[in-house]
């Protein structure tokens, strides 16, 4: 079936199963290489997105449950060359180790962000429910207070 997404800004029309998971869809049919696969079970973290500012697990989310919603994915989170803050606060506190489930955290992050300005260590640990095999967890954590300072100068 015909579908219209719309994934970082950009419009897209994909024939595909209405129940296939977002994820793969993404991936797979667009060649957005970013979020990536992890445990296929919405456990892990590894494929989180937003749909419509809410981080979204995609490898357990149907593709007809994004039709006509606001899609980001990594890619989609700089804008005209510029980072994101928390790609920025990523950088800055040299999060990743292996890298493989950064893009969900980051994704996650900005969720967070959006939802709580100022978060405290509780209101990660409540929300930031990802996994990181190489337990990267203190660094993601300051990090994350980082973006959250580097969005108030931005205001």
């Amino acid at each position: 079936m015909k579908m219209k997404l719309e994934i970082n800004g950009s419009q897209y029309e994909v024939d595909t199963d209405r129940n296939m998971p977002l994820l793969l869809v993404i991936r797979d049919m667009l060649d957005l290489k970013g979020t990536k696969y992890g445990c296929g079970r919405a456990a892990c973290g590894s494929c989180t997105l937003l749909v419509d500012g809410e981080a979204v697990r995609s490898c357990s989310y149907p593709v007809s449950l994004a039709e006509g919603r606001q899609i980001t994915t990594i890619e989609g989170l700089s804008e005209n060359g510029q980072r994101h803050p928390v790609q920025q606060a990523w950088i800055e506190e040299i999060v990743p180790q292996c890298g493989y489930c950064q893009p969900g955290f980051m994704m996650a992050t900005v969720a967070l962000l959006n939802k709580i300005p100022d978060p405290t260590d509780e209101d990660i640990d409540q929300n930031i429910l990802n996994v990181c095999r190489c337990g990267t967890y203190f660094r993601m954590r300051k990090a994350i207070h980082r973006a959250a300072e580097l969005n108030k100068s931005n205001i």
